[in-house]
């Protein structure tokens, strides 16, 4: 399945001679690079929703942290940020406890 993850922009740089607006978004302390294409009035500290690495809209911040939050508790965010294989096994995990 592939969603939209809420992040936060925290650096924009141009490309390809001003012609490309990419941000170093950040998804709960993941940086992932998106394109800006679709949302040209975004900055710094906006928060995006990223759909295959490019921002597809303008969120604000309490529904970001809310809609990560959900994603996190249903296991999404770490396959939609393809960070699976750096994560403990959470069967692993829950039995050290």
């Amino acid at each position: 399945m592939c969603l939209a993850i809420p992040g936060k922009i925290k650096s924009i740089e141009s490309r390809f001679d001003g012609m490309v607006r990419m941000a170093k978004v950040s998804f709960g302390g993941i940086i992932k690079e998106a394109s800006l294409e679709m949302v040209p009035q975004a900055k710094v500290d906006d928060y995006v929703l990223v759909h295959v690495g490019v921002a597809i809209s303008i969120v604000d911040e309490e529904e970001a942290k809310k809609t990560f939050q959900y994603l996190e508790e249903m296991g999404e965010v770490e396959d939609e940020l393809n960070i699976s294989e750096f994560l403990p096994d959470k069967k692993e995990y829950s039995n050290k406890k």
